[in-house]
């Protein structure tokens, strides 16, 4: 999942089968009574509960081809599994869909590390994407250089050639007195209720920051370091790791990047710290691929009288590549391809058609999904509309770990709400009972809701997503709990079931004004 600022302050929902808001809503906005299909359901729960193939379709995402970076080659031989599985199914349309251009693919090839002196010992690192490797195996000092402003650039200029930079302060490492792992209780379902804080600061980047960090990568390459290195966020061998260059070919050039275990990179510091030289040997060999194009899987299940009409559902595809992209997002595209075998082996009929849409960029921006958005439905900086966009139902989103779904974000449409409490209601026994009028940002769902199209991402249990597995390398299979998977699958497929098959399709809110005014001509 991509990170976004206010993404964990915009939880507030209204938790409970109860919804104040549907309160107020006239009841010629939606039906009095919706309509649940309990026959189809069994079914659907049979199918997924007794006959799942959703951890084999992990596993082959992510021990067999994850990591799965934008326009890599792990990517491409996990869409070509993906399609070879789908066709087995009987789904139709799959097919590899362009978007872009993107840029260059990257790979880690090797990462090997190494303290020489005054001792000998490994250290667990990994290398930022999109970052250059070394020549070879290089050795050289373990240097401390933090530069807080360009004007600290004088003071280390001409020292620094062949070495290995300790870019940052040792932080802090407490101690792990509460679990990683955690479900939500009923009481944190109903304190959800509340607004969102709008005064609470965000982490985004300010363009001063960005600039600065330009200059310092620059400076840096000039000074033809050996690399740079910095501490992990996490501890206990967990490594939080992202990009440290660009997809850009015309990008200017970045020096070699490391992230390092937060002990490993504090015994190099308080050696340093002591006057005791340290010497290092690494190996880094990453590659850039210039030959593929940025694509989205999709797949579809052909509906009957209403088969121009459709109902979407869909996942990230795309990972980074520390770890193997299980719980981000191989979980979410194995539930949705999950929920889409389900369908088609339970042989359910299907009024609208049912699309499948595996997302690549999610990483860099949620670029795949906007790339198809545009294509297919309507441009947001024109909101000129495509002839689709009248047809599109709604589209369901999995994209927050291996967590139990718990509910729906409404994403501010609230005539949609006494329609999603009445589809929830065979899943109260799994813990499935809250609606949020609020939204939640970072994934795919956006570039739908965006441009005035129904689009929801569902309220998970976050087990270990934020403490642990997010964008980590210890976002493997093993963090993937089975029963949560199988939960997840059949309730996308009951919902997207109800969605193909109701008279009406879901209601929408407003369309949104262009992002891009039209210009005013000034001629007479």
């Amino acid at each position: 999942m991509l990170i976004r600022p206010s993404r964990r302050r915009a939880l507030g929902c209204l938790s409970g089968i109860v919804l104040a808001l549907s309160v107020a809503l006239p009841q010629a906005q939606a039906p009095a009574v919706e309509s649940v299909d309990l026959d189809a359901v069994h079914r659907i729960k049979s199918e997924g509960f007794e006959r799942s193939h959703v951890m084999d379709l992990m596993s082959y995402l992510t021990d067999v081809h994850g990591p799965r970076l934008t326009n890599s080659p792990n990517i491409k031989a996990a869409a070509d599994y993906a399609m070879t599985r789908m066709k087995a199914w009987g789904l139709s349309g799959v097919a590899l869909e362009a978007w872009g251009p993107f840029g260059r693919g990257w790979t880690n090839e090797r990462f090997t590390a190494h303290a020489v002196s005054p001792q000998s010992y490994p250290i667990i690192g990994f290398p930022k994407a999109w970052t250059p490797g070394t020549s070879g195996v290089v050795t050289g000092p373990a240097v401390m250089a933090v530069i807080d402003s360009e004007a600290d650039f004088e003071r280390y200029r001409g020292t620094l050639k062949g070495a290995f930079v300790l870019s940052r302060s040792m932080p802090a490492v407490p101690a792990l007195f509460e679990a990683p792992g955690h479900r939500l209780t009923n009481d944190e379902l109903a304190a959800m209720a509340m607004e969102p804080d709008p005064s609470a600061p965000g982490r985004r980047r300010g363009p001063g920051q960005q600039a600065f960090q330009e200059a310092l990568m620059r400076f840096f390459v000039d000074e033809d370091v050996a690399a740079v290195l910095e501490p992990g966020r996490g501890s206990g061998g967990t490594i939080f790791v992202g990009r440290g260059g660009s997809a850009d070919v015309d990008a200017p050039p970045v020096p070699p990047q490391v992230v390092l275990a937060v002990e490993h990179y504090g015994r190099l510091v308080r050696t340093l710290e002591k006057d005791i030289p340290v010497t290092l040997e690494v190996q880094i060999a990453n590659t850039f691929h210039d030959e593929l194009d940025s694509f989205n899987v999709v797949a579809e299940i052909p509906g009957t009288e209403r088969a121009d009409e459709i109902v979407m559902l869909g996942a990230h595809f795309d990972s980074w590549h520390s770890g193997t992209g299980a719980t981000d997002n191989a979980a979410g595209s194995a539930v949705m391809m999950e929920a889409m075998r389900i369908l088609k082996a339970t042989g359910l009929p299907l009024r609208r058609t049912v699309r499948l849409g595996l997302w690549s960029g999610e990483e860099q921006g949620l670029l795949g999904s906007r790339g198809y958005v545009k294509a297919h439905f309507a441009d947001r900086d024109t909101m000129a509309l495509r002839p689709e966009h009248e047809k599109l139902s709604g589209y369901f989103n999995v994209d927050n770990g291996t967590g139990a779904i718990r509910g729906v974000y409404l994403q501010g449409n609230e005539r949609v709400a006494p329609i999603f409490e009445r589809w929830m209601s065979p899943f109260e026994n799994l813990g499935m009972t809250t609606l949020t009028i609020q939204d939640t940002g970072g994934t795919d769902h956006l570039a739908f809701d965006a441009v005035g199209l129904p689009g929801f991402q569902f309220i998970q249990d976050p087990v270990e997503y934020e403490t642990r597995t997010h964008h980590s390398n210890m976002d493997v299979y093993e963090r993937v709990q089975a029963r949560d998977m199988m939960h997840n699958a059949v309730i996308v497929a009951s919902f997207v079931y109800h969605a193909a098959n109701r008279d009406e399709r879901l209601p929408r809110k407003p369309l949104p004004k262009p992002a891009t005014p039209p210009t005013t001509s000034t001629q007479p």
